[in-house]
C-alpha cells in the first residue's frame, strides 16, 4: 500500500526564501546540527508554506527543533513514531521525508520502515509493537491506555514518555498542516 497526495497542487502558494521576512530566514535558516552533517540544510516546501505566517513559522521551528533534534527518545523511536503517525494521517510528505531521515540519520531498515506501515502485532509485548501501539493510541483516540503506558514505562522514562505524547501530537498537527495546505513532494522525494 502507498500514500497519495490529496491535493495536486499547493492549496498555500510556498513562498520563496528571497521574499521571506529577514527575521525568518534567521530563525527557519540556521546550520543542520552537527550530526547531520556540515551542509546547509535545504529549504523545504514546508517551511516555504509556513514562510506565509511569519510569526507562527518562527515558532513552529523553534518547537519544531526541539522534538526533532533535541529529543531524549533514541532517534529510531522518534522516527518509529513519527513514521506511524505520518503513515496514519496519510501525510504522504512527512512519510517521504521521514522516511529518509530514518534511513539516513536514525540507522533504521526497509524492515523497521515496513513495521511502522504495518503497524502493532496484537498483544505483543515487544518493544517496536508497544511503541507502534501507543500511536495508534493517540492518533485514535487521543489517549494512551493504562496497559499500554505500563509496558512503555517499563522503558521509557517519566521525560521520553511526556516527549512520545508531543512528539506524536506535533507530528500529527504537521500533517494536518501538510494534506490541507497542499505541501508537495519536492522531486527527490517522490515514491
Amino acid at each position: 500500500m502507498t500514500l497519495e497526495h490529496r491535493t495536486t497542487h499547493p492549496r498555500i502558494t510556498p513562498l520563496e526564501v528571497e521574499h521571506w521576512d529577514p527575521k525568518l530566514r534567521d530563525q527557519m535558516l540556521p546550520k543542520r546540527p552537527p550530526e547531520m552533517g556540515d551542509a546547509e540544510a535545504p529549504v523545504f516546501n514546508i517551511f516555504k508554506t509556513l514562510a506565509n505566517h511569519p510569526k507562527l513559522a518562527g515558532r513552529f521551528a523553534r518547537w519544531g527543533d526541539q522534538i526533532l533534534f533535541r529529543s531524549s527518545l533514541s532517534p529510531r523511536d522518534r522516527e518509529l513514531a513519527i513514521l506511524r503517525t505520518g503513515w496514519l494521517c496519510r501525510a504522504t510528505y512527512e512519510w517521504h521525508h521521514h522516511v529518509a531521515i530514518a534511513r539516513d540519520h536514525a540507522g533504521m531498515t526497509e524492515a523497521d520502515i515496513d513495521l511502522a506501515r504495518a503497524g502493532p502485532v496484537a498483544a505483543s509485548t515487544a518493544a517496536d509493537d508497544v511503541l507502534l501501539r501507543a500511536v495508534d493510541e493517540l492518533v485514535g483516540d487521543h489517549f494512551i491506555t493504562d496497559t499500554t503506558w505500563a509496558a512503555l514505562a517499563t522503558r521509557l522514562d517519566q521525560q521520553q514518555l511526556m516527549e512520545l505524547v508531543f512528539t506524536v501530537g506535533n507530528y500529527t498537527m504537521v500533517s494536518m498542516a501538510l494534506n490541507s495546505f497542499g505541501v508537495q513532494l519536492e522531486e527527490g522525494y517522490r515514491p
